[in-house]
């Protein structure tokens, strides 16, 4: 594998992503040893160029979110299909400005593995040491009784119950 890339690797689509949990606490994506892809759901991505200078990352990033709620709006306003389509070509030129999409940003020649499933290309072994690692940290937290987990799930338990056997 290529050596290590600079510390701040950030892929614009996850770092600015508001969700409706407080984001302050959401563990950071997992990052390739390289810097170069964030692993979501098992799938690598192509992270944000780090040579990028952090005002200019920061303007593109801000861009991309006012383009993405641009689609979101437009999309729940049913506005024409150019208008949505012009929304989405703002996304994709942000996007490709910040090097998660487009050309690669490494210059050593490596293959793009964006969209691929880590298990599935050469940093297989790297991810499932990765998963490992997750798993054990995960596991801890839970053995040491998180005691908003147990709460959520003994919350959930009758939803559960009376979904099943309204199945059946």
């Amino acid at each position: 594998m290529p050596k290590a890339a600079p510390a701040r690797t950030t892929h614009a689509s996850s770092s600015s992503r508001s969700t409706k949990s407080d984001s302050s606490t959401a563990p950071p994506p997992l990052t390739t040893p390289d810097g170069r892809y964030i692993v979501v759901k098992g799938a690598l991505w192509r992270a944000t160029n780090p040579s990028l200078p952090e005002a200019e990352r920061q303007a593109l990033v801000d861009a991309l979110m006012t383009a993405r709620r641009d689609v979101g709006v437009r999309m729940r306003a049913n506005a024409g299909e150019a208008e949505v389509r012009e929304a989405r070509s703002r996304v994709d030129a942000a996007k490709r400005a910040l090097g998660e999409r487009g050309p690669v940003w490494w210059t050593d020649g490596a293959s793009d593995w964006n969209r691929k499933q880590a298990k599935n290309t050469p940093y297989a072994d790297w991810y499932a040491g990765a998963q490992g690692e997750q798993a054990e940290v995960e596991g801890k937290g839970a053995a040491e009784g998180d005691e908003v987990a147990s709460a959520a799930t003994a919350q959930d338990a009758p939803r559960r119950s009376t979904r099943a056997s309204k199945q059946t």
